[in-house]
């Protein structure tokens, strides 16, 4: 079983940057849903089997944040690993969504538009590093992690486990308050509670 959660809203996010392997740190708001979901997840794992739980993520700040988070409340160290960093996006990390497609119309509706940064990363090879991480984890039943990761990487990650083709797993949806759990072969999605975004 693997619970799957990307990390809190960042500055970057909230400006409609491209962060890609930029930092950006946690907005209060994201500060706020990574709690959210330390709380969500002592909940969820409270009702599985007694077992030990690890807690893997990116090692990028935001995922280190929200991952810190998560483990404080479960009372779990974080483990890091660089496969589950987000999609390099090249020239054009750090730039506003709006400028990238106010330049390049013919990316907007494309829902692959994020792999064609000049100098940025493929569909195929994110694909390649996350299935190689996805392989190493150990089988059901014994498999009890919680994940960390990003959008694109954590929709990918999905993609990957579910088996679905690039166009499913590019329309999947990249919440930043919500929880997936990977078990038995089904993706079940666990929302947090409702929060006020801090004035």
């Amino acid at each position: 079983m693997i619970y799957l959660c990307r990390h809190g809203q960042t500055f970057h996010n909230r400006e409609g940057r491209l962060q890609g392997r930029t930092e950006s740190d946690l907005t209060p708001l994201g500060l706020l849903q990574a709690q959210a979901m330390g709380q969500l997840l002592g909940d969820l794992v409270r009702r599985e089997p007694p077992a030990p739980w690890r807690l893997v993520a990116s090692p990028l700040r935001r995922a280190r944040r929200t991952a810190e988070a998560i483990g404080e409340h479960l009372g779990l160290a974080v483990d890091f690993d660089e496969r589950l960093v987000e999609i390099d996006v090249g020239e054009w990390s750090g730039r506003l969504r709006e400028e990238v497609h106010g330049e390049n119309p013919h990316l907007v509706g494309d829902d692959a538009w994020g792999f064609q940064a000049p100098g940025g990363e493929t569909y195929e090879a994110m694909m390649v590093r996350l299935t190689s991480w996805l392989s190493e984890q150990a089988t059901e039943p014994e498999r009890r992690l919680i994940v960390v990761s990003h959008g694109v990487a954590g929709r990918l990650l999905r993609g990957a486990y579910a088996g679905l083709a690039q166009e499913e797993t590019l329309r999947l949806d990249i919440p930043q308050d919500a929880i997936y759990r990977l078990a038995n072969g089904q993706i079940d999605r666990f929302d947090c509670a409702p929060i006020d975004e801090p004035a």
